[in-house]
Formats: structure tokens, sequence, C-alpha cells
């Protein structure tokens, strides 16, 4: 390789060797490459999913009343007639026993004839449904008793629902549970196989809604006058699930 010397003014005798067009610098200058660390959550990267469940226990605020009308006239203006004079009832009622007219609500509305076994039109039948949010639980079992009186014999509670208005901040709780439970699951199962917890590689919300509703209550008319007592009513406490599935990075132990 050929070499030229320079003597550099001032160095006092210090002698600097440069190769012609840089190889020797460039030779000096390269070295082995540092390795450049792997991304933690990488797909080669051990990892440990755990999967955690909260359950927080909270009471209902809202009762959920569905209400069916249903009326037989011999002919189609009779039948609407006197389907609106009883829903007409109910909604009074309902309003009576502290109910809002936002929380009334009319669907449902149907009519449609009757045929006997010759074909022939027998009558005709309408049914109304009306949904209301009862939210003074104190009087909601004289307020059932009042609107099937008020409908007679052509009143049918199709179902009572008691459920919590706004489960938010119900369901962050039951998430917050999942995760703390998550997390000591991981700790727990990472120390068992000698190993230590990196970062989150990622944190997802299987919840699903789960509240209890029951099924239609038939509800006669003529065992409320009878009874001097109203609906027993109990609104107990509902449970909210959240589920939850963390999964972590895994790193040696440090030595």
């Amino acid at each position: 390789m050929q070499q030229r010397t320079v003597r550099v003014a001032g160095s006092s005798g210090i002698v600097l060797a440069l190769a012609v067009g840089g190889v020797a610098l460039g030779l000096a200058a390269s070295g082995p490459s540092p390795k450049v660390a792997e991304p933690a959550c990488s797909g080669t990267t051990p990892k440990l999913t755990v999967q955690g469940t909260g359950n927080v226990t909270a009471t209902p605020d809202l009762l959920t009343v569905s209400v069916g009308i249903d009326v037989t006239d011999g002919n189609a203006q009779a039948s609407l007639v006197d389907d609106n004079s009883k829903a007409s009832a109910v909604s009074a009622a309902l309003k009576q026993g502290g109910v809002s007219d936002r929380d009334i609500q009319t669907s449902n509305v149907s009519i449609q004839p009757h045929y006997n076994l010759s074909g022939t039109i027998s009558g005709y039948e309408m049914t109304n449904t009306l949904t209301a949010k009862l939210r003074d639980f104190s009087k909601a079992g004289s307020v059932v008793d009042a609107l099937t009186t008020a409908a007679g014999n052509a009143a049918r509670i199709d179902s009572l629902t008691f459920s919590i208005e706004d489960p938010r901040k119900v369901e962050n709780r039951a998430r917050t549970d999942a995760v703390h439970q998550a997390v000591s699951h991981a700790r727990s199962m990472a120390e068992a196989a000698g190993e230590r917890l990196g970062p989150v590689c990622s944190l997802s919300d299987n919840s699903t809604p789960d509240y209890a509703t029951p099924g239609p209550l038939r509800y006669a008319a003529s065992a409320a006058k009878d009874s001097a007592a109203t609906v027993p009513l109990q609104a107990g406490t509902q449970q909210v699930s959240a589920q939850i599935t963390l999964v972590y990075a895994l790193v040696s132990p440090r030595r």
C-alpha cells in the first residue's frame, strides 16, 4: 500500500502516516457492529398471557315494567277505541304513581282479524304495549297494582326488570378488579417459572354485559283487588362482571 508521510507543523517530531485514498483510516474506524436490541414485544420474545375476572355487586336503581293490553271486539273501530281507552287508563295510573312522561313509551301496536272455523271474521284483536321506567321502588308495588286494575283483564305484564341505569362506574370497578387479578396471576406465574415480567405487550377487554332478566310474569287483576297488600317487589342486588386478557413480555432474570 502506498503511504506518504506528512510532518505537522508545531507537533515537534510527531509523524502522521496517511494511507492513499483513506483506506487505512477506514479500517481503523471500522469494527464489530453494535448489536441492536430486539424490541421487547417482538414475535420471537417469549410472552406470558393471563386472564383476569372482576366481579362487583351493586344495587339496582331502575325497574322497567312492560305491560301488554289486549282487547277483542266485533269490529276494528270498536277494538281500537276499547284498547285506546284502557291504554290511557294505564298511562294515567303510571303518572299518578310518579312516573314521568319521558319514562313511558308505547310500542307494538297492532290490530288483526280473528277467524272462526268457517273462515269468516269473528272479531278484531288489538294489542298495545306500554313500557315504563320506575325509579321510586317504594311505590313500585302499588303502581303495578294500579295499572293492572286500570286495564282489568286486558292487562298482561310481560316483564319486570331491575337494572342499573348508568352501569359505567360499576363496570369500571369490575374492570379494575379484573386487571389487578391478572397482574397478580402474571407475577406469581413468572416467579414460579424463574422469569421476570417485562413490559405489557397488549391489554384487551373481553367483557360482555350480562344482567339477569326475569321471564314473563302473568299478573291477574282480580288478585290485586282481593289482596290488601301490594305486589311484593324486591330489587336485591346485581353482579357486574368484567374479563380482560393481559400479555406480558418475559425477560431473563438479571444475574
